[in-house]
């Protein structure tokens, strides 16, 4: 990792504890956190551990365990909440106000990564590429009749209209993407207030039926949540593709289902969904039709870079707050 900032070296010998490392990823290296106190690390913590783990904790850093009265009012000494990712709904921030805890999140860390597992999960729908693949590999194509199959017909990008739900940093870096390939892009403010002068804005409505690819980059908000219901999804096109790499209950995953079935869009890829890890209850674990369906475990974020930018960050962070 190619750590840039300066370490404070006069500050007193800080404890920090790590309670939830698997959520980064065994590969990443977190030895330079050494240079900033003592460094007591978790693999994983249940909520009802926390309280015992972090009570001598200057600094805690956590992924998405809730952070509040029941869970680290024990912590007397806990000076700052680190969480390694962008949402910080986890967060009681009325109460660390009361106790003056400081709180960090980090931000920007993810944006090619996840553009580019939008591509990635788009031309895997788009091309058909499981159908393909699959028939290769059962021997179908040995000694065909022709050198070419055609039965999964695709079209280019270039001829089509991406429509965008969140233009934030990381719906921009795909909407630059997008363009580039050709394709005439617009999107739809969930708060009305986002405009950007380079891509067209159109309303709700709009957007699901003039888009052949549909891709949700935005938070989980009121206005977002359950927004792509049943009613959404047959106002696109029987031809459409529907991408969420924003937040899982944006999607009512039991209309998606019903969507897909009943061939009111043609595919859809999800890297979030409402429960994760997935649970026995999602009516989206029996749809096992790989070519309309595509799902990623939470996992378009976590490119190597991006994680080693991500705690970066954190670092900075710590040893700013610790100055």
């Amino acid at each position: 990792m190619n750590i840039t900032m300066k370490i404070n070296t006069n500050t007193s010998r800080a404890k920090i504890v790590f309670l939830e490392t698997k959520s980064i990823g065994d590969d990443i290296n977190l030895s330079e956190f050494d240079q900033l106190g003592e460094v007591i690390k978790y693999e994983h913590t249940d909520s009802s551990e926390m309280s015992e783990r972090i009570k001598d904790a200057d600094v805690v850093i956590v992924n998405k365990l809730p952070v509040n009265e029941q869970t680290i009012g024990t912590a007397k000494k806990t000076k700052l909440i680190c969480v390694t990712a962008t949402g910080t709904n986890n967060l009681d921030k009325a109460y660390l106000e009361k106790r003056k805890i400081a709180w960090r999140n980090v931000a920007g860390y993810s944006t090619e990564s996840v553009a580019q597992h939008t591509f990635a999960m788009l031309f895997y729908l788009l091309e058909h590429l499981p159908y393909y693949d699959d028939y290769v590999k059962s021997e179908k194509y040995m000694n065909d009749n022709c050198f070419t199959h055609f039965d999964k017909k695709f079209q280019e990008l270039g001829k089509m209209t991406w429509g965008i739900i969140g233009l934030g940093a990381i719906g921009k870096r795909v909407a630059n993407l997008a363009k580039a390939f050709g394709c005439h892009v617009i999107y739809y403010s969930t708060t009305g207030k986002n405009d950007q002068p380079d891509y067209e804005r159109v309303d709700f409505d709009t957007l699901l039926s003039q888009s052949d690819i549909i891709s949700v980059h935005a938070p989980l908000t009121e206005q977002t949540e359950n927004l792509m219901d049943l009613t959404a999804f047959e106002k696109m096109k029987k031809t459409a593709i529907f991408l969420n790499l924003g937040r899982g209950p944006i999607v009512v995953e039991k209309d998606l289902a019903e969507a897909l079935n009943k061939g009111e869009i043609a595919a859809a890829g999800l890297d979030v969904l409402s429960i994760e890890p997935m649970s026995k209850e999602n009516p989206l674990r029996f749809l096992k039709d790989s070519d309309k369906l595509l799902i990623t475990p939470h996992i378009a974020w976590a490119g190597t870079q991006s994680r080693e930018r991500l705690l970066e960050m954190i670092q900075n962070q710590i040893n700013e707050f610790l100055r």
